[in-house]
């Protein structure tokens, strides 16, 4: 099963039905439909490229499609629309193949103060099945690894690098990337950028993304040192492509990958078992703390009946009474040591134990036999 979870969709140029044009003052606001029921702002025509483009990747072999939704600076609201959920609606249904909603948000300069994803707007990121960060300079991809890739409702999975711009405008320190990573958040290097080939208008517009020649050469230099900083850990690979022309199969994207510095098998998860198990992390944002489904504990047949028997079990008085009754043993009793077998009644003063006078009189006689027993054993 392979994922390609970068499928770029322009936003339709079409104004929602009946919507409102503001005036020319400014002072019109549109009203939005109901969110509830969702409405395709497509053209038939626009519906049937996207019908082809994905019957192609269906054809090169990927299972698991993820349409983008681009938005520049800051998530806004009242004016922010998920054409995704009516696209969805509209295409036909193939067996055997999943389309997920992905929403990507471009940070700049002006997103360093908020870019909308906060705990007010969790019911409108609730539509999306993965949210996406495109950080353009040091503080925001400060944020983005140390901030919003935390479990919550509002977590962003994926982490974008621009890798064709010439040069990167942040360092990427091995303290934020190491932080990303155990935080559960993947970086992902889109491919169209090896190709030279065309890339998103949103990104284009905002200065996140260069088609060419020269954006080749840049995507080799930034992508070896993603891999460098990662160590081939927390990486996916996306499409990211607008041209059909630019499609590539999934073995195709592996050895393209392979040429990194991962090893073969690395390169083949890029495509398949990380982007499998962020799509899996991502389905906790719709729970309560990142938890999948509510515990419940399961008794099996056997160890139920074995519970249900009852057993005769003696009282505690009982066992009190039966530990009083029985006479504590001495340490020689209890570990069954040997008595010394000596003559006449030694034995009995030997166990028996006076104090004062009797029991000085009873050490003399133990020591006078003693000195007689062994002058009879010299004689002999």
């Amino acid at each position: 099963m392979f994922f390609d979870l970068c499928v770029p969709v322009r936003n339709p140029s079409l104004s929602l039905p009946g919507q409102n044009q503001p005036s020319k003052k400014g002072k019109g606001k549109p009203t939005l439909p109901n969110a509830s029921a969702p409405v395709s702002l497509f053209t038939p025509a626009q519906v049937n490229v996207l019908e082809e483009r994905v019957d192609l990747l269906v054809r090169l072999g990927y299972s698991v499609i993820a349409f983008t939704q681009t938005v520049h600076k800051k998530v806004e609201s009242k004016s922010h629309v998920n054409f995704l959920e009516g696209l969805l609606a509209t295409l036909r249904k193939r067996p055997g193949i999943v389309f997920l909603k992905r929403l990507n948000i471009i940070l700049d300069h002006d997103s360093e103060k908020g870019f909308g994803l906060i705990n007010a707007n969790t019911l409108l990121f609730n539509g999306y099945d993965l949210i996406g960060l495109i950080p353009t300079n040091q503080a925001t991809f400060s944020l983005a690894c140390l901030t919003h890739s935390l479990p919550s409702p509002l977590t962003a999975h994926i982490i974008t690098l621009p890798l064709t711009l010439p040069r990167l405008s942040f360092h990427l320190k091995h303290t934020l990337v190491r932080t990303a990573l155990k935080n559960g958040a993947v970086f992902e290097i889109p491919y169209v950028g090896a190709l030279g080939g065309e890339n998103d208008a949103a990104l284009s517009d905002a200065g996140a993304a260069e088609s060419g020649s020269g954006a080749k050469r840049n995507w080799w230099a930034a992508s070896k040192e993603l891999v460098r900083v990662t160590k081939g850990k927390g990486l996916i690979v996306g499409g990211g492509v607008v041209a059909e022309a630019d499609c590539r199969a999934p073995r195709d994207v592996v050895n393209l990958i392979s040429l990194l510095g991962l090893a073969q098998d690395k390169a083949n998860h890029t495509l398949t078992t990380t982007c499998k198990s962020v799509t899996l992390r991502a389905q906790t944002r719709q729970t309560y703390r990142t938890v999948l489904s509510n515990p419940r504990l399961i008794i099996p047949p056997t160890i139920s009946t074995d519970l249900t028997t009852t057993e005769t079990v003696p009282d505690s008085q009982d066992m009190l009474a039966d530990d009083t009754a029985q006479p504590k043993k001495r340490a020689r009793d209890a570990l069954d040591l040997p008595v010394p077998n000596t003559a006449g009644d030694t034995k009995a003063e030997m166990n028996t134990g006076g104090a004062g006078e009797k029991g000085r009189s009873s050490r003399k006689k133990k020591r006078k036999m003693i000195k007689d027993s062994a002058e009879l054993f010299t004689e002999m």
